[in-house]
């Protein structure tokens, strides 16, 4: 990694030189003996600089004899710039010849080079820990200072992107920028649901768009320089600056048929094919109408009246919060302006102003915008250094969304009407990509027994930012379903490979699958923090495998031969 400026400073490992025989009567070799402990000494890093030969006593009167030394053993280097191919590693007594008084100005041109061969070529096993306190050991090593900032850590600069993206996503607001007024409902309504809505967009998005897409570049060109292009936290980065930057051009394209290609591009499509490489998101939303509608009608359970108010609502959340997220300021209050039922953001959540719910529809509230869409924002917020967790770019959506219903699910708090609600979705957005209008995705709705204000709530977020004649759709609302498939098989994946601990990671924050095994990697290192809060299921997950486990075995029972053997029965 990054940190580990030692291995980058590219020194050689440590290793301590042999032992150096006893000294014998003679100056001459004394002097020798100690020059070639001076040559297995380190050498200075980076560039090493010439060797030259060292002297540790004044010259004598033998020592500045002018009587040369003689040549070298054929195969021998000329001098200590030329080493020799390795020799075998006999002991310094052995390689330090016993020179003549004439020779004693610098140790044998084969001592020399055999000792620097043996320092920088010989495999070196690792120390021991005790043995890295010797004071023998080679010198810490340099790390030049850059002139103009002080040394950062991998950790320091991975933060400090991090914190870039995130105020560089600040301002934009997708649904925000694709709001509807509110006499567009009004002005349909009169004319009868005979004419398209009339929409206009505000122009100003609280930004400057191409300022903030060069911003947002500045940001990717920085990755590359202060992560290199190969580092893995640093690829999810990349792609969250880079979704910002399409959202961008997305928003700027509002009412063109360039807006539904980024939404496209950024949010998949009806057409978009699962794992499987045959089934499309299409296919299982078709499937999944025909057996919702066969139970939609049936009382599979108590009728519940829809006449808890908006403000009832909110005070019994902001209780539910309380308890769950242990005192953290989390609030829940109505909102006049809000055009969904209910929304969440980081630490808060918003009810409509006027709407009615059912005591199964205040559950699946707690379930969906509590346990998922706060905690994860609340657990990417925790994070010290992948700061950029705490916001969903649209490469998260799927796992977002998909885990919100896949909780409600799995808690049982999911009804036939809402799972159909969320299926329609996919029917709808599927519809205006093939050429179906406003107008008759709305009409569609009415067919499906939906409220009229319903079906207009319903086909204004398929067409918000598209085009309302058809075929170019904000295509965000088929993530619901697709998420809940692939975040079970995620799961089941996790399971089935012993790799169940990955599993909470899905609530670490606003993540992609493919994020989740790099975080959970970067755990022990401080780079990422488990999350603090997860629903209930997640939090013990033996009840899970359990389920998972019954499930592998349903797949493969063969579901059409056992249906047909209980249609008999119960015929």
């Amino acid at each position: 990694m990054a940190q580990k400026v030692a291995e980058d400073a590219g020194e050689p490992q440590a290793r301590e030189p042999k032992e150096i025989p006893k000294e014998s009567t003679s100056k001459a070799e004394r002097s020798a003996a100690k020059a070639a402990a001076a040559a297995l000494a380190p050498v200075p890093s980076p560039p090493p600089a010439p060797e030259t030969p060292k002297t540790s006593a004044p010259p004598t009167s033998a020592e500045t004899s002018t009587t040369s030394a003689p040549p070298p053993a054929p195969g021998a280097p000329a001098n200590d710039a030329q080493v020799a191919p390795p020799e075998p590693a006999p002991e310094v007594a052995a390689t330090t010849a016993k020179p003549r008084a004439t020779e004693a100005t610098s140790p044998a041109p084969e001592a020399a080079a055999s000792a620097k061969q043996r320092t920088t070529d010989v495999p070196l096993p690792p120390s021991a820990p005790l043995e890295s306190l010797s004071l023998r050991d080679f010198p810490i090593p340099h790390v030049p200072t850059p002139t103009n900032r002080p040394w950062r850590s991998y950790k320091e600069i991975l933060a400090t992107l991090a914190q870039r993206v995130l105020d560089a996503q600040r301002p934009i607001r997708i649904l925000q920028a694709l709001r509807w007024d509110a006499d567009v409902e009004e002005q349909f309504f009169r004319g009868k649901q005979r004419e398209l809505p009339k929409v206009n967009y505000i122009a100003d998005l609280g930004f400057d768009p191409e300022a903030k897409i060069r911003e947002l570049e500045g940001i990717l060109q920085d990755a590359d320089r202060d992560l290199g292009e190969h580092d893995r936290l640093g690829d999810i980065l990349r792609a969250t600056a880079d979704e910002y930057r399409q959202v961008v051009r997305m928003l700027m394209g509002r009412g063109t048929r360039d807006f539904y290609a980024f939404s496209r591009k950024l949010y998949g499509s009806t057409k978009d094919v699962f794992p499987d490489g045959r089934t499309t998101v299409r296919d299982m939303g078709l499937v999944l109408y025909d057996l919702f509608t066969a139970v939609g009608g049936e009382r599979l359970g108590r009728a519940q009246p829809r006449d808890i108010s908006a403000e009832t609502a909110a005070l019994e959340l902001n209780a539910r919060f309380d308890r769950f997220f242990g005192g953290a300021p989390i609030r829940v209050h109505v909102d006049d302006s809000l055009l969904a039922d209910a929304a969440a953001g980081s630490d808060y959540v918003k009810i409509r102003s006027g709407a009615t719910f059912s005591r199964s529809d205040v559950d699946i509230l707690e379930a969906h915008e509590g346990w998922v869409h706060v905690a994860t924002s609340l657990n990417g917020q925790a994070q010290p250094v992948a700061r950029w967790l705490a916001k969903g770019p649209p490469r998260t959506t799927a796992v977002q969304e998909g885990l919100a219903a896949l909780v409600e699910i799995f808690t049982f708090r999911s009804t036939p009407r809402r799972a159909k609600k969320l299926n329609d979705r996919i029917l709808a957005v599927d519809k205006a990509e093939d050429g179906a209008s406003f107008l008759d995705v709305f009409e569609w709705y009415r067919t499906e027994g939906y409220a009229e204000e319903e079906c207009f709530q319903n086909a204004r977020r398929v067409f918000r930012g598209g085009l309302l004649e058809g075929g170019a759709p904000f295509t965000k609302d088929a993530c619901y379903c697709k998420g809940i498939v692939l975040n079970y098989a995620f799961m089941r994946a996790a399971i089935q490979m012993d790799r169940a601990q990955l599993i909470p990671f899905l609530f670490v924050g606003k993540v992609a699958h493919e994020d989740v095994p790099v975080l959970y990697a970067h755990v022990t290192d401080g780079i990422v923090k488990p999350p603090p809060f997860l629903p209930p299921i997640f939090d013990d997950m033996n009840g899970l495998a359990i389920w998972m486990c019954y499930s592998s075995f349903f797949s493969r029972l063969g579901g059409t031969a056992i249906a047909e053997h209980y249609t008999k029965m119960l015929g």
